[in-house]
């Protein structure tokens, strides 16, 4: 990553965005609000800290680093924007003396897809037309809305056709969304704002004490406590304590039984013939070209030079398996640990 982001520096690179630190997949894998934000936030400050180590002006990656949360159904999520950015604003300001662009933390939303469920399907586009209200109210940047489907397929043509139409209709119908921030200043904003601030600051502590992200990595802490809020969540939802409706309780005379979409999306064999072919044929035609561009990505991975910039050009050449297959002969292939 310190090799993507010299690159973009090297070359003023601007507006496009060298990361997304996404807390997306640590909230999908089971980790409760406050997990998936003070980890996602730890990891950019980890960015940020190896990034001046090279060298590097806070000013001149600050502004090309965003954010990737999701946003599920618990009343946190209603403030997880607002929490990052005071948190990120303090930080770079206070420590890194970074200027304004820096300091605007710009982040994304997508709905929560393990809250959507393969019982009752049509309940899930009211569940994320909620979690789109929490990501519009707290003045997300970009919101990805998912298709009531997913829970099971590919999302269908009209699936998605519904999922867009969350946004139109609370952008374009919904007077209250016209109004930026409408719940700043309510007490339950501003209780839950210091609240999630707080939880998150006591978790860097934890993650301080077990020698920063890296060091706590060693010893699989956050994905350790991934599983166990995981585990919890999934007992809750078991034994009922969380309430889902269609799922695990208030449930259709029928006894709520996975509903299958009208159509699910797999590729057909035609297709993933096309693409063995398509690839048969980089291999052949690039034959020569890309055994000097892997050797190349390996001369510069033993000689620790800019990895990216060698990638630009051996990616225009070569696949992803001959890339991958390179690099794992100079640097092994990594095995983790169970």
């Amino acid at each position: 990553m310190g090799d993507v982001q010299q690159y973009f520096t090297d070359h003023g690179v601007r507006n496009f965005y060298s990361v997304s630190i996404s807390g997306y997949h640590i909230a999908e894998a089971g980790a409760n609000p406050i997990t998936q934000l003070a980890f996602t936030l730890a990891n950019g400050f980890t960015y940020v800290e190896y990034y001046l180590s090279r060298g590097m002006n806070i000013n001149d990656f600050g502004p090309n680093l965003s954010f990737f949360f999701s946003n599920g159904i618990d009343p946190e999520y209603a403030v997880i924007g607002r929490v990052a950015r005071k948190i990120w604003a303090k930080a770079m300001k206070l420590k890194y003396g970074a200027d304004e662009r820096s300091q605007m933390l710009k982040y994304h939303i997508q709905t929560s897809g393990r809250s959507l469920h393969a019982q009752e399907i049509d309940f899930n586009d009211i569940r994320t037309t909620l979690q789109a209200l929490y990501a519009i109210y707290d003045n997300c940047n970009s919101l990805h809305t998912n298709a009531y489907d997913e829970a099971i397929t590919t999302p269908t043509e009209e699936s998605v056709r519904r999922a867009v139409a969350i946004q139109l209709i609370i952008n374009k119908e919904l007077g209250l969304a016209k109004n930026e921030n409408p719940m700043q200043g309510s007490f339950i904003t501003e209780e839950l704002t210091v609240l999630v601030e707080e939880a998150v600051l006591a978790e860097f502590d934890r993650i301080t004490e077990r020698g920063g992200v890296l060091g706590a990595m060693e010893t699989m802490y956050q994905r350790s406590k991934i599983q166990e809020e995981s585990l919890y969540y999934e007992t809750l939802k078991h034994n009922g304590d969380f309430p889902i409706i269609g799922v695990n309780t208030f449930l259709s005379s029928n006894g709520s039984p996975t509903i299958l979409p009208k159509e699910v999306i797999r590729a057909t064999e035609e297709e993933k013939q096309i693409q063995i072919k398509t690839l048969e044929n980089l291999h052949t035609c690039y034959a020569e070209a890309s055994k000097k561009q892997q050797k190349n990505i390996q001369s510069v991975a033993l000689q620790n030079e800019n990895l990216f910039d060698a990638l630009m050009e051996a990616c225009k050449v070569c696949s992803l398996g001959q890339i991958t297959d390179a690099l794992f002969e100079v640097g092994g292939q990594y095995r983790r640990n169970m």
